[in-house]
């Protein structure tokens, strides 16, 4: 019979990586707080009218990536492609936003998309997400974004590059549309069948095309600065202004788009040179018509996501540290069966004092014991004698030293020396 296999696009994380998942989240949850961020978790799965809605009907992700099914009452489900659709449900369902309020909320999980799988994607793929909800000012996108790069300081990360741009709103984007449209229509026949079929309904998608001849077009294309009304141009140039006061540098680039319909105004992504064609390692920006896509009046919103598979590539082709290899500091070894009960106490008392203790519940030999104990700082020993004369010897493994420790002091015997 053939094995079952995990689905393409979809791997185990197994105890050798999964640690380094931990300190990553861990990171990202202390950052998180230091900024004013509170954890929400949400559904893995929505209706699918969330995305389509939200998202935007002529995206990538809503065209051809999604996972959805109709469920047993009929109802059209998706696994969801991305968090901030989300997150402002969430808000909107749950009334956060009510009455001026803001929220500043993070999450973290799987997401899932139909992408061709290959070195940093996957289909079943993890984020960091980050949202400040209800308000609307520059100041607020200033913070999302150093929100991000914080983060990646914090975890160590370098060679990385901050990249932003202005997509204007509801009321200067149909001019710059426009003007997009007369230009590729002028070079259509150098597009491909995607982007022209894209021209009629978005043909700011075709700024986002990866494909080298339709990106030699759009770097022609042209930019939007000169077509923003007075207050996205305002907004950006606080943008910009508030990142200068930071200390941060940032580069302009009037083809970021985002893949998703929803931003307006402010749009970036952070990228890393060490991750070739597939180099962002987050990316966000501002979504004032979010909320009333999805039927939830007026909440502006900012915010930024990145995917932990590829932040923890860059970690690791960077050499960046992971914090410290889980391990068992004390092993309980019992010499013969008789003593087993016994060293199972001690076992038990070491890890409700918050000492991680490894104890054999495989009936091995006391040889095999000591060979796991290996990789500890300590051991236990504990046999007839010990019993008898109600002490524990301890043994450091790291220079081969052996005290008798009375049974009742172990614990704090321990505790003092693996501080």
């Amino acid at each position: 019979m053939t094995s079952i296999t995990a689905p393409r696009g979809t791997r185990d994380i197994l105890p050798g990586e999964s640690w380094k998942w931990e300190y990553i989240i861990n990171t990202a949850s202390q950052t998180m707080k230091d900024f004013g961020f509170s954890e929400i978790h949400l559904p893995i799965f929505e209706h699918t009218e969330l995305f389509s809605r939200g998202v935007g009907e002529t995206t990538d992700i809503v065209e051809k990536e999604m996972y959805t099914f109709t469920d047993m009452g009929g109802r059209s489900i998706t696994l969801r492609p991305e968090a901030t659709a989300g997150v402002m449900r969430a808000a909107i369902e749950n009334k956060l936003c009510v009455q001026g309020a803001s929220a500043k909320l993070w999450n973290w999980g799987p997401m899932f998309r139909y992408e061709r799988p290959q070195k940093g994607r996957y289909r079943q793929f993890y984020q960091i997400d980050a949202e400040c909800l209800g308000i609307a000012g520059p100041y607020a996108d200033v913070e999302v974004i150093s929100l991000s790069i914080e983060l990646f300081r914090r975890l160590g990360l370098k060679n990385l590059e901050v990249v932003i741009n202005s997509v204007g709103c509801e009321k200067c984007r149909p001019v710059y549309r426009e003007k997009l449209l007369k230009y590729f229509e002028a070079h259509k026949d150098e597009l491909c069948e995607t982007c022209l079929a894209r021209m009629g309904r978005n043909p700011l998608r075709i700024l986002d095309c990866k494909k080298e001849s339709c990106g030699h077009v759009a770097d022609g294309a042209p930019d939007i600065y000169d077509s923003l009304c007075d207050e996205c141009r305002e907004h950006f140039a606080e943008v910009r202004a508030g990142l200068e006061r930071l200390g941060f540098t940032y580069t302009l680039n009037k083809r970021l788009v985002r893949g998703l319909d929803y931003y307006t105004k402010t749009a970036y992504e952070i990228l890393s040179g060490d991750l070739g064609a597939q180099n962002a390692v987050a990316g966000g920006g501002r979504y004032d018509n979010l909320a009333s896509a999805i039927g939830g009046g007026k909440i502006p919103g900012v915010g930024f996501a990145c995917g932990v598979d590829r932040v923890m590539l860059v970690m690791e082709e960077q050499g960046c540290t992971f914090g410290k290899v889980p391990e068992i500091s004390v092993y309980v070894a019992a010499l013969d069966d008789n003593s087993r009960g016994v060293a199972q106490i001690l076992t038990h008392e070491l890890r409700m004092n918050n000492i991680t203790a490894g104890f054999d519940t495989a009936g091995k030999s006391f040889k095999s014991q000591m060979k796991n104990a290996s990789a500890c700082k300590f051991a236990c020993i504990i046999g007839p004698d010990e019993i008898a004369n109600n002490v524990v010897a301890v043994k450091n493994l790291g220079d081969g030293s052996q005290v008798n420790v009375e049974r009742s002091e172990v614990v704090k015997y321990i505790q003092g020396k693996i501080q």
